[in-house]
């Protein structure tokens, strides 16, 4: 599958890129993707809810009731879990919500991704570029010229880029990744992926070995 490559005035520079069909163009495994996106987001949840248990309560241990012929359940001190105030019977501890995942399944999934997004023609490819200070407007004309106003848009750089990151971090519904970092979720998420032109080896490199 071959691509023309943009500058960032939006023009056709002339040239055209392949897409590797062994990334871009093989058949989508939508279980892969799910465990993926799956596993990116458990991997943000912070994992901290925490509910006290009855060892953990504050309160005089004196038994209430009778053991018997109280007409209701039995309850101990003012800590049981019976009791309005009182302990949580399995509640919520600090937690890790990742699971392992196997490289080969990840790597399936982003292929399974960028297909996707090769299918529906919503892969762009850009020469490289950059800026010499943060500009806002700047990267503002250039979605202008790829026609990517008011559509979220994913830019794969082919490395870390803070002056780029910088000028684009203000603009909603805009967000850059390097290509070294690239996931199924960011892929998924956005309704174009814009790739800088030496992003495209840093990707097959990734995705191929």
């Amino acid at each position: 599958m071959e691509v023309s490559v943009l500058n960032i005035k939006g023009a056709e520079t002339g040239r055209k890129v392949a897409l590797n069909d062994a990334i871009y163009a093989i058949e989508p495994n939508d279980h892969a993707i799910y465990l993926d996106v799956k596993l990116i987001l458990a991997n943000q949840r912070q994992g901290t809810a925490k509910a006290k248990e009855r060892s953990e309560m504050s309160g005089s241990t004196r038994k209430l009731g009778r053991q018997k012929g109280g007409g209701g359940a039995r309850r101990g001190d003012i800590n049981s879990p019976v009791l309005v105030g009182g302990a949580r019977v399995f509640g919520p501890q600090p937690r890790d919500y990742g699971f392992k995942l196997n490289k080969k399944v990840r790597q399936l999934a982003r292929k399974s991704a960028l297909t996707y997004k090769a299918q529906e023609n919503a892969i762009v490819v850009v020469e490289d570029f950059t800026f010499e200070a943060p500009k806002t407007k700047s990267f503002i004309e250039i979605l202008n010229n790829l026609n990517l106003s008011g559509k979220k848009a994913l830019f794969v750089l082919p490395g870390a880029d803070k002056v780029v990151y910088l000028s684009a971090r203000n603009i909603e519904r805009v967000s850059m990744i390097p290509a070294s970092a690239l996931n199924t979720y960011k892929v998924l998420n956005a309704d174009v992926v814009v790739v800088a032109e030496s992003a495209l080896d840093v990707i097959d490199g990734n995705l191929t070995k």
